[in-house]
């Protein structure tokens, strides 16, 4: 059963890469620019996980995260601020309104996707696959560990989120630029062969011995975690 995840926000450019992000990872996601289209999108259906600017025209975030905690069907659904203001002010007054996390813009994906599932496996665990698995790898996503075959393997910080990320969908081609956005996140900047060397010690750190190589390289196009993997 896939999340559901509301995004609040009236900057177009930032709805699509919340969502293209939020998607590749697995999440079902609805989208507001505004209280009135959040209140359209919340009676349609209750969300599982609410991102929600605090700048908004008309009615600020700070006022719509007041209005979903005094209601009975939205006062326990978990809700992260996204804003510009970084001031520990706001943030005590964005945490004390009934927010549960706050993430300052610009702000890495890759923190708010691990915030967000963090989230949710306090909220709703059975939504949150803790345990990836295929073949005979398999990540443990609260321990950061990731053993192949029982063996436990040695992986960078780097290499690990690299292979969360192929591994959650498998067989999807990723660009270096969407492997650089979903891991690095758009907020680095680093060059498109940094990706190349990462695979590299990624493949060199999961593939011990003559063990079969799970990523595809997929030439002009990008890398893959093979669907078929055994």
């Amino acid at each position: 059963m896939n999340a559901r995840v509301l995004v609040v926000e009236d900057e177009a450019d930032l709805i699509e890469l919340l969502r293209y992000n939020l998607e590749a990872e697995g999440f079902a996601v609805d989208t507001a620019e505004d209280a009135e289209e959040a209140g359209v999108r919340i009676a349609e259906g209750r969300p599982d996980i609410i991102l929600l600017d605090w700048m908004l025209p008309g009615t600020s975030g700070i006022e719509i995260c007041r209005r979903l905690r005094a209601r009975e069907e939205t006062a326990t659904v978990p809700i992260i601020m996204l804003t510009a203001r970084g001031e520990e002010e706001e943030r005590v007054r964005g945490l004390a309104t009934g927010a549960d996390d706050y993430v300052v813009k610009p702000f890495s994906l890759p923190e708010l996707l691990a915030r967000i599932n963090a989230l949710l496996r306090r909220s709703n665990p059975h939504l949150v696959a803790t345990v990836l698995k295929a073949g005979d790898i398999e990540i443990d996503r609260t321990t950061h560990r990731v053993r192949r075959a029982g063996r436990e393997l040695h992986l960078g910080p780097t290499e690990y989120r690299l292979l969360e990320y192929l591994m959650g969908h498998p067989g999807r081609v990723y660009s270096r630029e969407q492997l650089l956005d979903g891991v690095w996140g758009t907020d680095v900047y680093v060059d498109d062969r940094t990706v190349d060397v990462h695979i590299g010690r990624l493949r060199k750190a999961i593939n011990p011995g003559r063990s079969s190589d799970p990523i595809r390289t997929v030439r002009g196009a990008g890398y893959s975690f093979d669907e078929k993997f055994k």
